[in-house]
């Protein structure tokens, strides 16, 4: 099986930029954030299981799910969040898996998947590597107030409520930070790149 590198950070410190440094490098990247929208697609199993759980309000005026409505919904709600994750999280390895196996073919020395709680959910343990984005918080707070229209309050909370960033780098192997200067990002990527080629050349040699 191909080397699959976990690609995860704190909210709003740029893992989506970060991601595609990676494939304009050649490399692979399974999004989980992409694979979570396609499981819940209309006439899907997931979106029925959503529905079923949380009641048809959740949908938009054109039956898909509306994704704000459910962050807001779970926000702050630990059952109803524990619900959404126990419907969401076998769908989306499902899915990701399915996708490691379509990219076994390519040429490139590993895949990377990309996804925002691999440190939560313990399963940063299952892949060969786990390079953490960063970013300092108060870039955190301003990309998530231009991104998202939330307010100062809002992004505050929104950033509290996640596991500390400083718990996510403590179990990373490596670390890119992503303080707004994308030059100086790509050289970090760059770098990370020729240690993992390096890496699992040297493993695939023993």
């Amino acid at each position: 099986m191909k080397p699959v590198v976990g690609l995860t950070g704190g909210i709003a410190c740029g893992k989506t930029t970060v991601a595609k440094m990676f494939s304009d490098l050649g490399i692979p990247v399974i999004d989980a954030d992409e694979l979570a929208r396609d499981v819940v697609e209309p006439g899907t199993p997931g979106l029925e299981q959503i529905v079923r759980e949380f009641s048809e309000g959740v949908l938009d005026g054109a039956g898909r799910l509306d994704r704000k409505k459910v962050g807001d919904l779970v926000f702050g709600d630990e059952a109803a969040r524990e619900a959404l994750n126990a419907i969401m999280h076998p769908l989306i390895g499902a899915a990701g898996a399915e996708q490691m196996m379509a990219n076994q073919d390519d040429p490139a020395p590993y895949l990377v998947y990309e996804a925002a709680l691999l440190v939560e959910t313990n399963s940063y343990k299952a892949f060969s590597a786990l390079i953490v984005v960063s970013a300092e918080e108060s870039l955190q707070r301003l990309r998530l107030i231009a991104r998202d229209g939330f307010t100062v309050t809002e992004a505050n909370a929104r950033i509290a409520s996640q596991l500390p960033l400083g718990r996510k780098i403590a179990v990373a192997d490596y670390v890119v930070t992503n303080n707004g200067d994308l030059d100086a990002t790509r050289r970090q990527v760059a770098e990370v790149h020729e240690k993992l080629v390096t890496q699992f050349a040297s493993k695939e040699s023993k």
